[in-house]
C-alpha cells in the first residue's frame, strides 16, 4: 500500500507525486523522490522495480520478509534491512522496514508494524538545510528513526529484569523466577538479533570506501553507529545479568530442597528414636521387669516423650526446624 510519494529538490518539498510521475522527476537534475509502502504487494515491488531500475536480488528479498538485518551494496544504490521491535502487552513484536536507497531516490518498505515513519518526514522537511544533502541524509534519518526505538525496549527489559531480581530471594518464588527469567532472556536475543548485524554493516557507511550516496552523511552514520554499540553494550550486561541471577535462583532452589530435607530427617530421627523405645518396650517377653511395674506406662511414655523433646531442641537450635 502506497503511504506517500514526494518529490524534493534542494531540500525543499516540490510535490506529491504520482507513482507514473516518479521517472519524469528522477531526471530533474537536483531532484530526488522519496516513496514510503506498507506491506507491498509483488506488483507494487515490481512497479517501483521499474521506475528506480532497482536490483533484482534486493527486490526479492524485500518480497519475502523476515530477513536479517543488513546493509548491501547494488553499484551506485544501498539496500538496507531493518527490524522494528516494539513492546506490546509484555511481548516483543518484531517488523520489518527495507530501505532503498540510490542517488535520487529513497524507498521505504514497512512490513508487519503499525508504526510509521511520517514524523521522520516531517522532521526532514523542517530542515532543508540537512535534506539538501539528498537521499543519504533520509537515509540516516529512516536509520536513526529505527534505532531510537530500540531505547524504550532496552529501558523495559531492564525494568522487567529489575523487578524480577527483587523477586529472587522470596521464599518460594525460585521456579516462577526462572521461567520469567527465561522468557526475558527470548526478548534480549530478539533484540540482540536486531541490533548486531546492523551494528557491524553500519561501520561500512561511515569509514573506509563508503557508498557515494551516503558520502555526504558520513558523520551521522557514525552517530548512528555509536547509539547500536551502547544498545548492544547494554544488551550483553542484560544477558550476563539474567545469567547470574539463573544461577541464583537455581542455587535458592537448591537450599530450599537441602532445607526440606533438613526437617524430614531431623522429624524422621525423632520418629526413630520413639520409635526404638516402643519397639524395645513392646517384645512379648514373659520375664521384663517393667510389665509388674504399678507406673512403668506412664514412666515409658514419659521417657519417650523426654528423649524426643530433648531431639526437638537440639534440632531446633541447629536451624534443622
Amino acid at each position: 500500500m502506497l503511504i506517500n510519494c514526494v518529490a524534493y529538490q534542494e531540500g525543499k518539498k516540490l510535490k506529491d507525486i504520482a507513482i507514473e510521475e516518479i521517472s519524469d522527476y528522477l531526471e530533474i537534475p537536483g531532484c530526488f523522490v522519496w516513496v514510503a509502502l506498507l506491506d507491498a504487494t509483488l506488483a507494487e515491488l515490481e512497479k517501483m522495480r521499474e521506475e528506480f531500475d532497482l536490483h533484482p536480488l534486493a527486490v526479492e528479498d524485500s518480497w519475502q520478509s523476515h530477513q536479517r538485518p543488513k546493509i548491501d551494496e547494488y553499484g551506485d544504490s544501498v539496500f538496507a534491512v531493518m527490524q522494528l521491535v516494539k513492546m506490546a502487552d509484555d511481548e516483543l513484536s518484531l517488523g520489518e522496514v527495507d530501505v532503498f536507497v540510490g542517488l535520487n531516490y529513497v524507498l521505504s518498505v514497512r512490513n508487519r508494524s503499525n508504526d510509521g515513519f511520517l514524523g521522520v518526514r516531517a522532521r526532514c522537511e523542517r530542515e532543508p538545510h540537512l535534506l539538501s544533502q539528498g537521499a543519504g541524509f533520509v537515509f540516516y534519518a529512516l536509520m536513526d528513526a529505527v534505532v531510537d526505538r530500540y531505547f524504550p525496549v532496552l529501558d523495559e527489559l531492564e525494568t522487567e529484569l529489575e523487578n524480577i531480581e527483587e523477586q529472587i530471594f522470596i521464599k518460594g518464588s525460585a521456579r516462577s523466577n526462572i521461567e520469567r527469567l527465561y522468557a526475558l532472556k527470548r526478548k534480549v536475543m530478539a533484540l540482540k538479533h536486531a541490533v548486531a548485524p546492523l551494528m557491524e554493516d553500519t561501520g561500512k557507511l561511515y569509514r573506509g570506501r563508503v557508498p557515494r550516496v551516503c558520502a555526504n552523511s558520513q558523520e551521522y552514520f557514525r552517530d548512528v553507529f555509536d547509539h547500536l554499540t551502547h544498545i548492544n553494550a547494554s544488551i550483553d550486561t542484560i544477558r550476563d545479568t539474567i545469567g547470574t541471577a539463573i544461577q541464583v535462583n537455581l542455587s535458592m532452589v537448591t537450599i530450599e530442597e537441602s532445607e526440606v530435607t533438613k526437617r524430614l530427617a531431623a522429624w524422621a530421627g525423632i520418629f526413630a528414636v520413639a520409635t526404638a523405645f516402643v519397639g524395645i518396650w513392646g517384645m512379648n517377653f514373659d520375664v521384663m521387669p517393667e510389665l509388674r511395674l504399678k507406673y512403668g506406662y506412664p514412666v515409658a511414655l514419659s521417657a519417650i516423650a523426654l528423649v524426643c523433646g530433648i531431639l526437638y531442641r537440639r534440632f531446633k537450635k541447629a536451624g534443622w526446624l
